[in-house]
């Protein structure tokens, strides 16, 4: 079985640099996933599996809002870019080191694909990212899992190879809806959930689940904004009340056990103290 890492440094999904206060230039804060991602990569065991780089636009530039999706032609074009490094290596799994959640959406529904349907999707996340172009955020990495389901602005939607349906997704960790309508609208695309209290003790309710849900082979996304922010802020969000450190790796592994896991995503990791280090540095004299 082939495993590569995936080093996704996607930012432009994320409109988050009013929610990182201690970063000063806005631009600096939105693409703190770019460094994010780089860390995860440097801090990530190195198993010796073959690494590839999606490669990112990080110019400085205007931030455009195009059919309801802020920034979406570069999101096109790096989504087209990390679809052919999955077609051209093949893998049969895949770890996706990001970037925003959106990093996800590849590849993801590339395994959809790949494994002909026969593929169930744990999302273990504070939120459920189910937004739509028109909705009042534009940031795509809210839309991550209707992308998977194949549904949003069909400039994107149409280049994944696969969508996963609605009754094989669980959320895992929810606590923070943010709006009504996005609540409703969980319940209305039918997607179930567990809020952090129901796996504190134990995966038995998300294993339950796995068994019911008819897939052989799963795909799970952890977004480190899941992470209590009493024991770490690794993320943007630091909604209180989420999951512990221990807790996510134990779920996860749980999740291994009882499902062939062929994809691993970390997602939305957002340095702040790196970040701060990294202007003091530019700072000094002979540093450049």
């Amino acid at each position: 079985m082939k495993t590569i890492r995936l080093v996704y440094p996607q930012w432009q999904g994320g409109d988050i640099a009013r929610w990182i206060p201690e970063v000063s230039d806005p631009a600096v804060a939105a693409r703190g996933y770019v460094l994010g991602a780089q860390l995860l990569q440097f801090l990530a065991p190195q198993s010796g599996q073959e690494t590839y780089t999606v490669p990112v636009d990080v110019a400085p530039g205007e931030r455009v809002v195009t059919d309801g999706v802020l920034d979406r032609d570069a999101i096109v074009r790096q989504t087209e870019a990390a679809l052919a490094i999955l077609r051209a290596a093949n893998p049969d799994r895949v770890v996706t080191l990001g970037g925003e959640c959106s990093t996800s959406v590849v590849p993801f529904t590339y395994m959809a694909h790949r494994y002909g349907g026969d593929v169930a999707m744990v999302w273990i996340d504070a939120h459920p990212d189910i937004t739509l172009p028109g909705d009042p955020y534009a940031g795509y990495h809210a839309m991550a899992v209707t992308a998977c389901m194949g549904m949003g602005d069909k400039k994107i939607t149409s280049a994944l190879p696969a969508a996963i349906p609605a009754e094989r997704i669980m959320i895992v960790g929810l606590r923070d809806w943010e709006r009504d309508d996005i609540r409703l609208r969980q319940q209305q695309l039918g997607i179930a959930h567990l809020a952090p209290e129901d796996v504190v003790d134990g995966s038995d309710a998300l294993t339950d689940w796995l068994r019911r849900c008819g897939a052989s082979k799963v795909v799970v996304h952890f977004d480190m904004d899941v992470l209590d922010p009493s024991e770490i802020i690794a993320a943007v969000g630091v909604v209180p009340g989420g999951m512990k450190m221990a807790g996510v790796v134990r779920l996860i592994n749980d999740i291994a056990r009882e499902k062939d896991l062929v994809a691993l995503t970390v997602a939305e990791p957002m340095p702040r103290t790196a970040m701060r280090l990294q202007a003091m540095l530019a700072g000094l004299p002979l540093m450049k």
